[in-house]
This record gives C-alpha cells, structure tokens and sequence, in this order.
C-alpha cells in the first residue's frame, strides 16, 4: 500500500483496541467515542478485505490476520513514540555510549569534546574507557574507538589516527641514553603486543636485548611509570603530547615504528542512529595528528 493511503488513524484504533481487548477501553485511551473507534475498525476491515476481531460476549479476539498485523503496528508505533521523547524543548535528544581506549580518550579525545557539544548539544555522549579489549553488543555501547589493524568481525571499521610508537622516558634517565644500545641497561616495559620492541630495535639497526620488564594492558599506566623514572616505555608519543611539551616525559631517539591504527568501530548488524552519524562525521573530519 502506498504511504499516502495508509489509514493511520484507523490503524491506531486497532491497535489499541487489540490492546485493550475493548471498544470502550481503547475509546478511554483514544479519549474518542465508542462508535468513532468502531467506525474506524469497521473501515479498516472493508479496506483490508478482511474481518481483524471476532465480536464475543467475553470482548474482542483477534483474527489470524488481526494477530498478524497487531505485534507489527504496536512496535511501531513504540518506535515512533520513543523517538518523540527525546525532543525536549523543541530539541531532539540522543544519547551516544561510547567506549574508547583510554590513550586515546586522555592523549587526544577528550580536549576535542566541547567542539562537539557545542555542534551537536542534542547528543549525549556516555564515555566508557577500557584497555583495548571491549565487545560493543554485551557491553551496549554504539560505538568503540580501539587500536590494531581493523579486522574485527561484525563491525564497520572506519580508520582514525596513524599513531607511530617510540621509546619515551623521564629526563633523568634520557641523561644516559646516547644510543639505542643504552636501552638494554634499563628496564623496557611491554604491552601485550609482544613484539613491538624487537621491531623498533630492527627499525634503529640495533641489537634487540632480552625483554623482561613488565607487561602492561595500559599505555597510560606505562607512562606514568616512565615519568616516574621507573624504566622505558615504547608508547605513542602523540597521545603524550602535553607531558612531552612540558616535559615530563623524553623522546631520546627518533625511531619510530607503525604497528597499527585508531579505529572508530560499530556494528554492521544495526543500524546506524542519528547521534552515531553525527559523531562519527565529526570524528573523521577531525585534523590528524603528524605522523612525524
């Protein structure tokens, strides 16, 4: 049937009488008349061809073709109704959960939040920070930003920021270091990614040492540990920017490596809402960060 000769009115009359099981109580909620709710039922049935309630002495029983069409109308109609509860004074209302690994949320994220409040002040962003590991649908989220190479099954993943790893540490410790070969007197703390520092001491043409310094789940954590002179970190020295600028944290040598991406990440199997769009256009025309 075409849109423009859908008959909406009488479609919520059934659907409430379906409801209410009663002529009269769907007139109460309707805040019409009985007869108006039956002319409205019976124009539908002439419409449709088809008889949708068996009139009974106990009330109203749907049909095969009423109980078809009733579950149907009644999730539509709370589709619709949902939506025009969040306008609030005249202003749509959303709210957005959000996970993002928490370098990202503290390194770049979070100074660049206010921009999109004031654009967009009919979203409500719900942050969640996690180490890396998060599952959207178990853990209700709309969006995750997460680090690594963009293959994760079931999610449209858009790419964000090329963020390269490299060697940081506190200023006292950077007084020693003269070469990449210094490395191996202090200790070298790793994240879960294994292999991240054989790499970086391939890419400075330098002997890798025995790696035995703690593992990490947390970049953030690394770094404070290394701004605490307590070893070395190989970290995305972007999302440090401000403990570089004021420094609190060295970068000793300029070997960098690139072992993967920020990614903004959601789910192919839902569909994409008003506030998803808004924040993920935002988010991608935000400027990159150097990759130098």
């Amino acid at each position: 049937m075409d849109r423009p000769n859908i008959p909406l009115n009488a479609l919520r009359a059934f659907e409430v009488a379906a409801r209410q099981g009663s002529f009269t109580r769907a007139a109460i909620e309707l805040r019409v008349t009985q007869a108006a709710v039956s002319h409205q039922l019976i124009a539908l049935e002439e419409l449709l061809g088809t008889t949708l309630f068996l009139r009974t002495p106990k009330g109203l029983v749907l049909t095969d073709e009423g109980t078809a069409l009733h579950p149907v109308l009644t999730q539509s109609f709370d589709r619709i109704g949902s939506v025009l509860d969040r306008f609030l004074d005249g202003r749509y209302q959303e709210t957005l959960n959000l996970g993002v690994v928490t370098t990202f949320a503290t390194g770049y994220l979070i100074e660049r939040l206010p921009d999109f409040q004031a654009k967009h002040p009919g979203v409500n962003l719900r942050l969640f920070t996690n180490n890396n590991r998060v599952d959207i649908a178990k853990e209700g989220l709309d969006i995750a930003i997460r680090f690594g190479e963009g293959l994760w099954p079931g999610l449209h993943a858009a790419p964000l920021l090329t963020t390269p790893l490299t060697p940081l540490c506190s200023p006292e410790i950077a007084q020693s270091l003269k070469n990449p070969q210094d490395l191996a007197d202090q200790p070298l703390f790793r994240s879960y990614r294994s292999d991240e520092w054989e790499l970086w001491f391939q890419q400075a043409a330098a002997p890798c040492p025995k790696i035995e310094g703690p593992v990490f789940d947390s970049s953030v954590a690394m770094a404070d540990m290394v701004e605490a002179g307590l070893g070395i970190a190989l970290l995305p020295y972007h999302m440090f920017a401000r403990r570089l600028a004021t420094g609190r944290l060295i970068r000793p040598f300029p070997t960098q490596i690139t072992t993967g991406k920020y990614w903004l990440t959601h789910l192919k199997s839902k569909p994409a809402t008003p506030a998803l769009t808004l924040f993920k256009n935002w988010l991608l025309a935000q400027e990159p960060v150097p990759s130098t």
